[in-house]
């Protein structure tokens, strides 16, 4: 799959990219829910940079422990662990 369609597997809204705030708003999608220990919960959203970053590491990660890839999934459990 190209950038483009990896990126058409994803729902965009107007938000802030938590790896690049300075951008300010710009088409985000929601990767991660957390909760701060000052409480309540945050949504965690990502510019298509960054998804497509994030996509990549996955390929990558799941190419070193010979799993199977399919896009489109960050923050949910089929996303796996980008940080492996």
């Amino acid at each position: 799959m190209n950038q483009q369609q990896i990126l058409d597997l994803y729902q965009w809204a107007p938000g802030i990219c938590f790896r690049h705030p300075s951008k300010r708003e710009v088409p985000t999608t929601h990767v991660e829910t957390i909760r701060p220990a000052a409480g309540g919960i945050q949504d965690v959203r990502a510019c298509k940079d960054c998804v497509v970053a994030m996509e990549e590491q996955r390929q990558e990660a799941a190419q070193r422990h010979g799993e199977p890839y399919s896009p489109g999934h960050l923050g949910s459990a089929e996303g796996g662990d980008t940080r492996r």
